[in-house]
């Protein structure tokens, strides 16, 4: 199924149960799939870009170490571990407290990983646990904020040759280091718009765009930027340039 047909897919089946303000006919950001049977309750994604924005809940990524690498949504924790070992992970995340908010997410509505791992952390007595359950594919197709880390960067500067890497630090910075085969776009530049036409593909606009920066703020900035824009595979390191090559170098 397409980002389309699921998107259209979660409005039509949506109505919202848990917030009064949503009550009438929802938008697509309002949206959950109202599953009928659902052990643990839904956010939409306004609520989830909340929680990013606002804090004071954990947020926890329930796939992969690799898929987690590639791209997450701002502040996830990852655990990718036996279910038993990361329920204990858990617990040390919130100290022992069982009443913390936690948010769980996965790779959307038919990804079973984050209905198994409330169901658990509800069993160990965990009170407070809500559910991204459209998960990643529409936190992206919405132009969610999504954040690569180290490993996909490594992964993805080696094996995708389609990728394309920005990189918004000064033209001076630049010069000195960065990663092989990255435009140096200064955010300055874009955002006083000396660059009015930024070097995005119009080929395909699925293709991997990585943000890296002189802070993780700037790359963040361009990323929330292109968010309005049609290119939807945006990702933004979480770090400066200058330790993503210092990692990079010793790796």
């Amino acid at each position: 199924m397409n980002i389309r047909t699921l998107l259209l897919s979660a409005l039509a089946a949506s109505t919202l149960h848990a917030l009064p303000a949503f009550a009438q006919a929802p938008d697509i950001l309002h949206a959950t799939l109202a599953e009928p049977t659902a052990k643990t309750p839904e956010i939409s994604t306004a609520q989830m870009r909340e929680v990013v924005v606002k804090g004071g809940a954990i947020i926890l990524d329930t796939r992969s170490r690799l898929e987690f690498d590639a791209g997450h949504i701002p502040g996830a924790a990852n655990l990718d571990s036996a279910p038993n070992i990361a329920v204990t992970a858990v617990e040390k995340l919130t100290a022992n407290d069982k009443t913390k908010t936690l948010v769980l997410y996965c790779n959307g509505p038919f990804c079973q990983a984050s209905r198994r791992f409330a169901e658990q952390l509800a069993d160990a007595g965990f009170s407070n646990i809500r559910r991204y359950q459209l998960g990643m594919p529409v936190w992206r197709a919405l132009g969610g904020p999504t954040e690569v880390a180290l490993g996909g960067i490594e992964r993805i500067h080696s094996k995708d040759g389609t990728a394309v890497f920005l990189d918004l630090r000064t033209a001076e910075q630049f010069a000195k280091k960065t990663l092989a085969g990255a435009i140096n776009t200064p955010l300055e530049d874009v955002m006083s718009g000396k660059i009015a036409k930024l070097p995005l593909p119009e080929d395909d606009f699925n293709r991997r765009i990585i943000l890296v920066g002189a802070t993780p703020s700037d790359a963040r900035k361009l990323a929330e930027i292109l968010s309005k824009r049609p290119w939807h595979n945006v990702s933004y390191y979480g770090g400066s340039t200058e330790e993503l090559l210092a990692k990079l170098a010793r790796n």
